[in-house]
């Protein structure tokens, strides 16, 4: 009976360890495939991680030469960013400069217009001058063309170096011998007359002087006519001194001569104290 029971039990206890060699066998399959899986997955890691070693490697090396790159780039930037701040000085420096070229343009420019409106005033000016000129020119010209075919006579003498001429018993004409002008050719010295020659106004002048006691005087005649009478007493033995001047209208071929009055002197001599002359106003 013992042993009948140690039998079952031994049974028992063998189909016990069955179960949990069976359970174990199934683990054992079940761990051997998942050790599997694990080596399968391991060689994949460790493919991947031979793939990342070489990707780590290269990017390692990539990184070495970016921080090398980055250095001669962080370099290059100190350089850049002293060029900048050297180009923003001289941009402030400039800006100011043309700050002030720009004041200084506006002030050029307000100048400019200025002198422009100057030089416009100044040409409208100078046309009006030159229109001026030109007419001035013009006439000028006309006047010279008329001047030069006017006649032009005028005559200036002196009586005589014979010092006193008179007093005379009569009347006498007087000849006027010195002559130091005679445009025109209008007075004779040898007669005493001057003869008009054209129709005009003319203007003459007389200066007499008398030296010695008595009466000086001259008569001035037109042709024949006297048409004036002058004369002056000297009492003393001193210069005595009359002047007279005559505008007068004559025609062409009038004479003018002067007449010493009888009873009266005149005096003259290398100073030409007594003179006669004349000259053409204008014609008419």
């Amino acid at each position: 009976m013992y042993s009948t029971i140690h039998e079952n039990e031994s049974k028992s206890c063998f189909s016990v360890q069955a179960t949990e060699l069976t359970s174990l066998g199934t683990r054992l399959t079940a761990t051997e495939s998942k050790t599997s899986d694990l080596e399968k997955e391991n060689a994949v890691q460790a493919t991947e991680l031979t793939s990342l070693g070489t990707r780590l490697t290269a990017t390692e090396s990539k990184t070495s030469d970016l921080e090398k790159e980055n250095a001669v780039q962080a370099t290059e930037l100190v350089s850049l960013e002293s060029r900048l701040t050297s180009s923003e000085s001289k941009t402030s420096d400039l800006e100011k400069e043309n700050a002030v070229q720009a004041t200084e343009l506006v002030s050029l420019e307000s100048r400019l217009t200025s002198s422009e409106s100057k030089t416009s005033d100044l040409e409208k000016e100078n046309a009006d001058l030159q229109t001026r000129l030109s007419s001035s020119e013009s006439r000028i010209d006309q006047l010279e063309r008329e001047n030069a075919e006017k006649p032009k006579v005028a005559f200036y003498t002196a009586l005589t170096d014979a010092r006193t001429l008179g007093p005379y018993n009569t009347d006498i004409t007087l000849k006027y011998s010195k002559v130091f002008t005679n445009i025109g050719n209008a007075y004779n010295p040898s007669t005493g007359f001057f003869t008009a020659p054209v129709k005009g106004v003319y203007n003459l002048q007389i200066t007499v002087m008398g030296y010695d006691a008595g009466t000086i005087g001259v008569y001035v005649f037109k042709n024949n006519q006297r048409i004036m009478a002058n004369w002056e007493s000297n009492t003393d033995v001193i210069p005595e001194y009359f002047t007279k001047s005559l505008v007068l209208e004559l025609k062409a071929g009038d004479e003018i001569h002067l007449v010493l009055p009888s009873g009266q002197s005149i005096y003259d001599d290398l100073n030409n104290y007594s003179t006669f002359s004349g000259s053409l106003l204008f014609t008419l």
